[in-house]
C-alpha cells in the first residue's frame, strides 16, 4: 500500500487538494482510505466518506502535538487502512508544528502551502517543507504571475523540491499530483520518521508551566545564549 502524508499550515487547502486527488484516483480505479489528524475538531472524515464513499476516520491529538501523535498511532493507522483494502492511504495532518515533520520513510510527503500566505513563508516552515517530496502551491488564482514566480523561487531556495501549482477549488493542476501519487512505491517496514525529531529533553512538554529558563531542566537557552543542557 502506498502512503501519502500531506502537511501544511492551517487554511492552506490540504483537504481540497486531497479531495480533488482522491476523486481522480477513484476514477482511475484506485482503492483508498483517508485519515485526518487534528488537535480539537475535525469533520473532514465525514466529507471523504459521504462525498467519495471511501473508508475515513480522524484522530484528535488533544494536548499532544499532532506530529507527535502521528508517531504514536501511524503504525496502527496503516494497518487499519490495509485491512480496509486500500491501495492508497491518504493522511492529512494539522501541520501546526514548524519544527517537527510528520513524514515517514517510504511515504510520499506532500507540503501544501498557499500562494497568498506571503513571499517569505517557505523560509519559515522548516522541516514541514524541507523533508517533503513535493510542494503543492494552492490559490494561484489569487496572485499575479510575478508573485507566483517569486513564491516558487523561494520554495526551491528553501528546499529543492518539485513544485506543483494548483487552483484546488477548480481542480487545476491536480492531475500532476495524482500522477506522482501513482508512481509512489509501497511503504515498507520498519516504519521510521524521515527526519530527526527536535532536540527535546523538555520539562515544558512534560507540563511545567513556570516562565523562565531557571525553572526548567533539559535542553535550554536564555535570551542571549545558545542551547545548553541543565540536569535536575
Amino acid at each position: 500500500m502506498r502512503v501519502v502524508m500531506c502537511a501544511g499550515p492551517p487554511t492552506s487547502g490540504k483537504t481540497m487538494v486531497l479531495l480533488q486527488a482522491a476523486a481522480r484516483l477513484r476514477r482511475r480505479g484506485h482503492s483508498l482510505a483517508y485519515l485526518k489528524m487534528d488537535v480539537q475538531y475535525a469533520e473532514e472524515d465525514v466529507l471523504f466518506r459521504e462525498r467519495l464513499g471511501i473508508p475515513a476516520r480522524k484522530v484528535l491529538s488533544g494536548e499532544l502535538c499532532p506530529d507527535h501523535c502521528g508517531v504514536l498511532i501511524m503504525a496502527e493507522a496503516i494497518a487499519w487502512a490495509e485491512a480496509e483494502g486500500a491501495g492508497t492511504f491518504l493522511v492529512e495532518t494539522a501541520g501546526l508544528c514548524l519544527r517537527c515533520a510528520p513524514y515517514i520513510e517510504g511515504t510520499l510527503g506532500v507540503a501544501v502551502i498557499e500562494a497568498t500566505s506571503g513571499m517569505s513563508l517557505p523560509r519559515k516552515i522548516g522541516a514541514m517543507l524541507a523533508l517533503a517530496d513535493i510542494a503543492v502551491v494552492t490559490k494561484i488564482d489569487l496572485v499575479s504571475q510575478a508573485e507566483k514566480e517569486v513564491f516558487k523561487a523561494n520554495i526551491v531556495e528553501a528546499a529543492p523540491l518539485p513544485v506543483i501549482e494548483t487552483d484546488a477549488l477548480r481542480g487545476i493542476g491536480i492531475d500532476r499530483l495524482v500522477n506522482r501519487i501513482e508512481k509512489a512505491a509501497p511503504v515498507g517496514a520498519p516504519l521510521r520518521l524521515k527526519g530527526l525529531p527536535p532536540v527535546a529533553t523538555c520539562t515544558i512538554c512534560a507540563g511545567k508551566r513556570e516562565i523562565g529558563w531557571e525553572h526548567h531542566f533539559g535542553v535550554l537557552r536564555t535570551l542571549d545564549s545558545d542551547l545548553f543542557y541543565r540536569g535536575q
